[in-house]
């Protein structure tokens, strides 16, 4: 009988590294809570996000009007809504605080 235990500790491997990455939770469009807590601090710096979307896809009017159900603040929106899909994507924010830089 061949000896098969190479192929079974590469298999064992894969199995491992499989189990490493990253479960999907059951919601993905759930915002992180750390997204969250960016999202809910007023002092946090804001920059300005623009970008040609397909108008057929009527975002513009889609986000005007959840903001006017929800009150929720279209540049929110616009940040939850990626941060959730990127994050799912597997490209989470670094959100460690940044040092300043002196003048």
């Amino acid at each position: 009988m061949p000896d098969q235990s190479p192929y079974a500790r590469r298999l064992r491997e894969i199995a491992d590294a499989l189990d490493a990455e990253p479960q999907q939770p059951d919601d993905v469009l759930r915002p992180h809570p750390d997204t969250l807590d960016v999202i809910r601090n007023r002092h946090t710096k804001r920059g300005q996000f623009n970008h040609s979307v397909p108008e057929v896809l009527q975002l513009q009017r889609r986000i005007r009007r959840y903001n006017a159900d929800t009150g929720v603040p279209h540049g929110d929106i616009v940040a939850l809504a990626l941060d959730a899909w990127l994050r799912a994507k597997g490209y989470p924010p670094d959100l460690k605080p940044r040092e300043t830089e002196v003048s």
